[in-house]
């Protein structure tokens, strides 16, 4: 026997019983879903609005009797540090060749992770390993494998006769960023792999025969086929992966802890000072600027490549 048309639930929903149970049901939804949106609001959502009201206080750890609000001080003496603005042009190269590396070296590996070949998993679980692993953690393996006295990196280096002797690799600051950088890259490489192992699977078998058929070959396929194809994804996990970037300071902290003499220093690593020094008011200061220029960089980079999509 059918089942009551659309006409029927609708008059159902409409007689006081119905609403009754319509209105149970909301009751019993908005109760399931309260506890989820009170420690969402609660961890999320409050600090990120106190410590907006923070950016405008003269807001220090040291001294609470007094919190009073301070308009645009905070931002003043924040843009009038040259520490700041070193770590606004080190944060620039810590994503920019970070991106650069981490982009092509996860590409290739997802071409290659594509293809079937003996001990595919297991080459899959070696790539795969790192994005298993803290940031933090990643960074004091990496400072003890770039140890001026007793690192792995130099004792490779000197057998392989390319050094004469040990480098202070993480007590020079143009070393010490090159050094962050490789490791930030090691370690960021295997989230394209995967977010493009993924993408590159989505595309129909149907277009690549229809390609073969018509003679082109393994390079224009690529060119004319896959990277149309997933250009949308490339843009949104590029997109992502700058703001996770540039949002990463675990790893520097745990190697160098900005330095030396802040040549490692990042937008990020540099508010975490601010923090420890207990100065929160200018820490909120640096925390709505790199809220501003992330927003700004989005706007931009998402009109740029909707753009790029319509052409």
């Amino acid at each position: 026997m059918d089942g009551p048309g659309e006409e029927g639930l609708l008059s159902t929903a409409r007689t006081p019983a119905g609403r009754a149970f319509t209105l149970r049901r909301a009751r019993f939804i908005l109760l399931c879903l309260l506890p989820g949106a009170v420690f969402v609001a609660l961890f999320t959502y409050y600090p990120m609005i106190r410590g907006a009201v923070i950016a405008f206080q003269r807001y220090n750890l040291f001294d609470l009797t007094s919190t009073p609000f301070t308009g645009l001080e905070n931002f003043r003496a924040v843009l009038a540090e040259d520490r700041f603005w070193t770590a606004l042009r080190n944060t620039g190269t810590w994503v920019a060749v970070s991106l650069f590396f981490q982009f092509f070296l996860g590409f290739g590996l997802a071409l290659l992770l594509r293809r079937h070949f003996r001990g595919r998993g297991l080459y899959q679980a070696w790539v795969f390993f790192p994005w298993a692993m803290s940031g933090f953690l990643i960074g004091l393996l990496w400072r003890w494998m770039f140890n001026g006295q007793f690192g792995v990196i130099n004792d490779l280096l000197l057998k392989a006769g390319l050094i004469d002797e040990r480098i202070g690799f993480l007590a020079t600051p143009g070393w010490a960023m090159t050094s962050v950088i490789v490791a930030n890259i090691w370690y960021g490489v295997t989230f394209f792999a995967i977010m493009i192992m993924a993408a590159l699977q989505s595309v129909p078998r149907d277009l690549y025969e229809a390609a073969s058929v018509d003679g082109a070959s393994r390079l224009r396929q690529f060119w004319h086929v896959t990277l149309p194809h997933i250009r949308p994804t490339l843009a949104l996990i590029v997109l992502l992966r700058i703001i996770w970037i540039l949002n990463f300071p675990d790893l520097i902290y745990s190697m160098t802890g900005g330095g030396p003499a802040g040549g490692t220093d990042i937008i990020t690593t540099f508010l975490i000072q601010q923090v420890i020094g207990g100065d929160y008011g200018r820490a909120g200061a640096v925390g709505l600027l790199v809220l501003g220029l992330l927003l700004a960089f989005s706007v931009f980079y998402l009109n740029a490549t909707r753009f790029e999509k319509a052409r």
